[in-house]
């Protein structure tokens, strides 16, 4: 039989104790790839695991932590600790940076016991979840909207509390950012000559995000923009709006200097939508 397909016979044994050896790899590795371990039960008082759980994440083992407060959970789960022990797993998560699970977790606690003392927490939890995994503007800014909604829910539910007030500084920071995105793509366009898609981002800006840190170069970008398309009555009003609120900034200057360039100078049309934009400005 060896013969008959062409095998001597020490290639054979050769060949039996390669499948051998291959068939209890394979074996390891359905081991391995079964998942991780259940936490074995054990019942316990509920101090006793609520306790452990605080000792884990006050020396930073926060997955220990976070399977401790959920065995609080599991075996005692009509308790008041239950219910602490939900939050303070989804705040071990987040220091773990599984911020979806993070989230999850609190979106629970919220939907379970929406009238505990700890939601505004669990309502922060979710903002800085999102918050954190805020991208550069050259990516996709989905995670920065859901934290700017996120964050602008704890202010509008719990406006005196400290989540609020350190949201509202993280809002700012949340919208500067997305008006950063607006610009880096209004900058895009302007540099190939799309002068109307440039000239829309531009205007979200001084529209949505009017009091971030972009707004000057927002101004004189639409200058530069409405310059180019030959609008020049926009283009002396952005320069005009741009100098009246920041008459110390840089990119005044660079508008000045284009218009001046074109013997024009900046000159504010009151019916214009970016004078409309900043009635009340400051």
């Amino acid at each position: 039989m060896v013969r008959a397909i062409g095998l001597r016979q020490s290639d054979f044994v050769q060949f039996v104790a390669a499948s051998a050896v291959a068939f209890c790899l394979l074996l390891l590795a359905g081991c391995n790839s079964a998942g991780p371990k259940e936490v074995e039960y054990v019942e316990r008082p509920v101090e006793v695991i609520y306790n452990q759980a605080i000792d884990e994440l006050q020396k930073k083992r926060y997955f220990q932590a976070a399977e401790q407060f959920d065995e609080v959970e599991r075996q005692h789960p009509y308790s008041v600790w239950a219910r602490r022990s939900m939050l303070m797993a989804a705040y071990a998560k987040y220091q773990m940076n599984e911020y979806d699970t993070a989230i999850l977790s609190a979106q629970r606690f919220i939907s379970l016991h929406p009238g505990n003392r700890d939601v505004a927490y669990a309502y922060y939890l979710i903002g800085v979840s999102y918050y954190e995994q805020i991208s550069d503007v050259g990516r996709d800014q989905r995670m920065t909207r859901e934290a700017l909604r996120a964050l602008q829910e704890v202010v509008r539910r719990f406006p005196s509390t400290d989540y609020a007030r350190d949201a509202r500084l993280k809002i700012d920071l949340t919208r500067d950012h997305l008006a950063g995105k607006e610009m880096a793509v209004g900058r895009y366009y302007l540099k190939r000559g799309e002068l109307l898609a440039a000239l829309n981002r531009f205007k979200a800006v001084i529209a949505q995000y009017q009091t971030t840190t972009h707004t000057p170069e927002a101004l004189h970008r639409l200058t530069e923009a409405y310059l180019a398309l030959g609008v020049i009555d926009e283009a002396q009003t952005a320069a005009a709006v741009l100098g009246y609120n920041f008459p110390s900034s840089d990119w005044y200057i660079d508008s000045y200097a284009l218009l001046t360039g074109r013997n024009l100078r900046p000159e504010k049309n009151e019916k214009s939508w970016i004078s409309r934009a900043f009635d009340g400005f400051g």
